[in-house]
């Protein structure tokens, strides 16, 4: 089949629906369909910024180098992940099915009116998650899941949800409710040969002066606005409650973005200077080795806006237990191989950080359990067989 992929964000921008999307055009190229991932082209000036620096000033702006299966739309208008690409419809008539990644901020719509002008041909749609936000943005979010998202799922001829856990809980629960047949459990995978376990990786540890004799947590998230949802500062009074009980802990902090200079204020005002590491953006390459890193990985999410966790599966994979909050979505992923915690309660992250490190036999059978958990149930491969079963069942469906 020719399948188009529709996202907000892909690589190099680091972000959980682009990384997901990527790894399943793999999986499904590999399976022998043709895969095409339309996506707004991308400047760096928009990923990185700087509250002292104007992008435009600072950083070339050219589009990257193509990532394989992404072709590139030029956008009318753009905010942030969102973008209008009214183009978009007429690109869509090349394919045998459309696959919607959901929230799609201005472009979610136009797929919506391109299916009612193609009712014989398959639409997909994943709901990520729901969108949050302070201020005025938070009421447009409310707006647009009362008012339109509605509309842009029902469209849809298959929803495909990461967990109905999550799902059950969401804006889009009600439409779950509805009509329980047209959604899909599938979750999201991991790369089992990319992300594995291996020594600790003594070349990161000697260039981030790391000590080999105290425990290393890793954060990786994004650190801009549109991640504040990731709950770096939750982590970060933590790791200040462990310091002060005189139970430091290293951390490791993985992310670029606008908020990492008050990040690193809030690291160096708490007295944290020699225990938190904030290296930025690493190559997809160095990933990899950042978890070998980690004797604990943590996802300190806040609210909704986290409704899986990619990073969990990374960790899982590459045999880090994990601790993460008691949030729909998540705490399926981190109950196999980890502890859950309160969102938003430094406290009891601290305690759970803390407790981990204190058993040293359980904190080895984590260890295990953690890469058997991702190898029985998070691997591309089987997960994206399932998709492309789904894929196949609606086009012959069409066709009849």
């Amino acid at each position: 089949m020719k399948i188009a992929h529709i996202v907000c964000t892909y690589p190099p921008y680091y972000a959980g629906m682009g990384n997901v999307v990527f790894q399943t055009a793999s999986e499904l190229t590999k399976l022998g369909h043709e895969v095409e991932v339309l996506t707004p082209d991308y400047y760096p000036a928009e990923e990185i910024k700087s509250r002292t620096e104007r992008p435009a000033e600072v950083h070339e702006e050219k589009i990257q180098e193509k990532i394989d299966y992404a072709t590139r739309l030029k956008p009318a208008l753009r905010y942030g992940n969102a973008a209008y690409i009214p183009q978009i419809q007429n690109e869509l008539d090349r394919f045998d099915l459309v696959h919607l990644h959901y929230p799609f901020f201005g472009v979610a719509n136009l797929v919506r009116k391109w299916k009612k002008r193609n009712s014989r041909k398959p639409l997909v749609i994943t709901y990520h998650m729901d969108t949050r936000a302070p201020g005025w943005k938070g009421l447009f979010f409310k707006y647009y899941a009362k008012f339109w998202m509605p509309k842009i799922l029902r469209s849809a001829d298959k929803l495909i949800a990461s967990s109905f856990d999550y799902l059950e809980t969401s804006d889009a629960g009600f439409l779950y409710k509805e009509n329980p047949d047209k959604w899909t459990e599938l979750p999201f995978g991991v790369d089992l040969e990319k992300f594995k376990p291996r020594e600790k990786p003594e070349e990161l540890l000697k260039h981030h002066q790391l000590s080999s004799d105290l425990p290393i947590v890793l954060f990786v998230g994004g650190m801009d606005a549109a991640h504040y949802f990731k709950g770096a500062p939750v982590l970060l009074s933590a790791l200040r409650f462990l310091k002060d009980n005189n139970t430091p802990i290293q951390c490791v902090f993985v992310g670029e973005g606008e908020l990492r200079e008050d990040f690193e204020a809030q690291a160096k005002f708490s007295g944290l200077d020699k225990f938190a590491r904030f290296v930025g953006k690493i190559t997809d390459e160095e990933l990899p080795y950042y978890y070998n890193l980690a004797d604990l990985f943590v996802l300190p999410s806040i609210n909704q806006g986290e409704a899986f966790g990619m990073v969990l599966l990374e960790a899982m994979a590459s045999g880090v237990p994990v601790v993460a909050t008691d949030l729909p979505g998540v705490r399926t992923v981190a109950q196999d191989a980890g502890m859950i915690v309160k969102p938003n309660d430094p406290g009891e992250l601290a305690a759970a950080i803390s407790g981990f490190f204190s058993d040293k036999d359980a904190a080895s059978d984590w260890q295990a359990r953690a890469r058997q958990v991702a190898e029985e149930k998070y691997d591309w491969g089987m997960i994206v067989s399932r998709l492309s079963d789904v894929y196949e069942g609606l086009v012959r469906k069409s066709l009849v």
